[in-house]
């Protein structure tokens, strides 16, 4: 049987994150890097030579030139949540597939518009949540599934900081309003609302409260916040997202049976190895000196890392598309849009002054 041919990645721009996709796509076995653009020749020349692209990729001046490249199956866009709507749109309405950087849009009424482009275009959609696709993830979810081990989710603590730099905090799109207006929020927080949102099985909550005075800057962009989500069960959770405090990447879970944790979630301590810790039924020994059982430590390895996983499970999709006829999958799209939806209702929060907002979806 022949083997299936590589999916072509084509970049529409080349911010800083791309750096990573780029290595990821050359390290995913059914993908390929085949294009690059930028609004400058030169930059995207620089981008190409800087970053492994292959010889015979494409190199571009233009975002239009990449998505009219007729061999490109698939677009990354790591550009401003501003500009997702627009070039995400002509990404889909040129029949690429898309790779979308997160926050996926400044409110679901852009996203909302980006899903309906890509399935009226029978196209994949998935956002640049890396972490979801180590195999950690899955093996940590088995835990949480399990009711003899873990019993029934009660409460869920997520936190993703970290201490910016002075030049970050002045010149940064994720601080400037017309970039990436949401800030923190939108970018260190949409981490932890996917992780307790994950942790949930993506059961949206009921009522969302903002904690009360998230910092901003000078122009009035979030530099960090926090909430509190509520469920119709009982369930509750919190997190907490800064540009302005020491690195942190935790989940904390919490069942009637069991506790998880996993303190790098966003990125794993080490390439090719993750670990959590998890407890069932614990307590103390009898003179109360130590925990009994204790918690036991779980080591994931992988061959390749996270964001090179998350690159070869958009390619495979879109090989099914291509060479299988089959339809896009709606598991990403639908998982974004419920991130996005307490985004959303977190900024709400914030800017009715910490009142309740009710999510409905």
């Amino acid at each position: 049987m022949a083997e299936t041919p590589k999916i072509r990645f084509g970049f529409i721009g080349c911010a800083g994150i791309a750096r990573r996709v780029s290595r990821a796509v050359a390290l995913a076995p059914n993908a390929v890097l085949h294009a690059v653009g930028s609004r400058s020749i030169d930059k995207a020349r620089a981008f190409a030579a800087a970053n492994g692209f292959p010889a015979a990729a494409k190199v571009y001046g233009s975002y239009e030139a990449v998505l009219d490249d007729p061999e490109v199956d698939a677009v990354y866009l790591p550009l401003p949540t501003s500009l997702h709507v627009r070039w995400a749109v002509l990404a889909a309405s040129k029949k690429k597939h898309v790779l979308l950087e997160k926050p996926v849009a400044l409110n679901v009424a852009e996203f909302d518009e980006i899903i309906a482009a890509c399935e009226s275009n029978g196209v994949q959609l998935m956002d640049g949540t890396m972490w979801m696709h180590h195999p950690r993830t899955s093996k940590m979810k088995e835990f949480l599934s399990d009711v003899n081990r873990f019993g029934q989710l009660r409460s869920i603590h997520s936190n993703f900081t970290f201490r910016a730099s002075a030049d970050f905090l002045e010149n940064d799109i994720r601080v400037k309003p017309d970039l990436d207006a949401l800030g923190a929020l939108g970018d260190a927080g949409w981490y932890c609302l996917r992780a307790i949102l994950w942790a949930a099985n993506y059961e949206l909550p009921k009522t969302v409260i903002a904690s009360r005075n998230p910092v901003r800057n000078q122009v009035g962009v979030i530099l960090a916040c926090g909430a509190t989500l509520y469920w119709e069960d009982g369930k509750a959770a919190t997190f907490y997202c800064s540009f302005l405090s020491n690195t942190s990447t935790d989940i904390t879970a919490l069942g009637t049976k069991g506790t998880l944790h996993v303190h790098d979630f966003v990125l794993p301590y080490e390439e090719k190895e993750a670990s959590f810790y998890a407890a069932t039924e614990s307590g103390v020994d009898e003179a109360v000196t130590k925990w009994v059982p204790q918690p036991s430590k779980h080591i994931i390895e992988t061959d390749i890392p996270q964001e090179a996983l998350m690159v070869n499970e958009l390619a495979r999709l879109v090989a099914d598309i291509k060479f299988k006829k089959a339809k896009p999958e709606k598991k990403w799209p639908t998982i974004s849009r419920k991130t996005q939806l307490v985004v959303d209702a977190v900024k709400a929060s914030i800017d009715m002054g910490f009142e309740p907002v009710q999510i409905q979806e």
